[in-house]
C-alpha cells in the first residue's frame, strides 16, 4: 500500500498538468495560483521556467502548511534563440508556428517542489528538455489549427497531443510529458528520493 508523507498540493490551473499528475495515482489537491510571470531579461532556456517555478511556488508560500508538499511548474518554447510563451492573439500564433516549422526546437519545463522547515520555506527545482521537431507547415495546415484548436493556453501556440502534434511531430528526443507540460517522471523520481512517497 502507497504512503503518502505530506499532502500534495498542485499549483496549477492547467488540465493537462492535473491530468498528468493524476496518472502517477498520486492524491493531490489543485489550487490556482496568481504570480508575477515576468523574468529578468537575461535570462534564456530553462532558466526563464527555473525562475517562473519558484516564483509561483513563492506566491502560495503564505499559504502552506507544514503537512504539505507544494507543486509548481512552468514551461516554455525555445526556437532561434528565442522564447515562445503563451501567445495573445492569433497572428501571435501563427508567427509562433511559422518559427516551429521545419526546425528542431526545444521544451523546457521546470518543476519546484515547496515546503516548510521550521517555518522556512525551502524550495527544490528540477528542470527538464526535450528537442522536438517538427515537419515543414504549410499556411493553411497552420491557420487551420489555430482556428479549430485555440492554442492561446500553450507554450509555442501547439499542444503536442492535438492534431498538430499528430502531423508535424517528425523527431522527439526526451521525454513527451514534458512537453505537454510536467515531465512526471521528474516528479515521482523526486518523491521517491525525498522519502515524500513508497510502496
Amino acid at each position: 500500500m502507497s504512503v503518502f508523507r505530506k499532502n500534495i498540493i498542485l499549483g496549477s490551473q492547467s488540465p493537462r498538468r492535473r491530468e498528468l499528475l493524476g496518472g502517477l495515482d498520486i492524491p493531490f489537491t489543485a489550487v490556482s495560483i496568481e504570480a508575477d510571470e515576468s523574468y529578468p531579461a537575461d535570462l534564456q532556456r530553462g532558466d526563464i521556467p527555473y525562475f517562473i517555478s519558484r516564483a509561483k511556488a513563492r506566491a502560495y508560500a503564505p499559504e502552506l502548511r507544514d503537512d504539505e508538499l507544494l507543486i509548481t511548474a512552468d514551461t516554455i518554447v525555445w526556437a532561434e534563440e528565442r522564447m515562445l510563451g503563451k501567445p495573445h492573439s492569433e497572428a501571435e500564433a501563427v508567427e509562433m508556428l511559422k518559427l516551429l516549422s521545419n526546425k528542431t526546437h526545444q521544451v523546457y519545463t521546470a518543476v519546484t517542489f515547496a515546503h516548510l522547515s521550521s517555518s522556512s520555506l525551502v524550495l527544490d527545482t528540477v528542470v527538464d528538455r526535450t528537442d522536438v521537431t517538427f515537419a515543414p507547415l504549410t499556411d493553411g495546415e497552420i491557420a487551420r489549427y489555430v482556428s479549430k484548436y485555440r492554442p492561446f493556453d500553450k507554450a509555442g501556440a501547439y499542444g503536442i497531443q492535438e492534431w498538430i502534434g499528430y502531423v508535424a511531430c517528425t523527431a522527439m528526443n526526451g521525454s513527451y510529458f514534458n512537453v505537454m507540460g510536467l515531465p512526471v517522471h521528474k516528479v515521482y523520481e523526486y518523491l521517491k528520493k525525498n522519502g515524500y512517497y513508497e510502496d
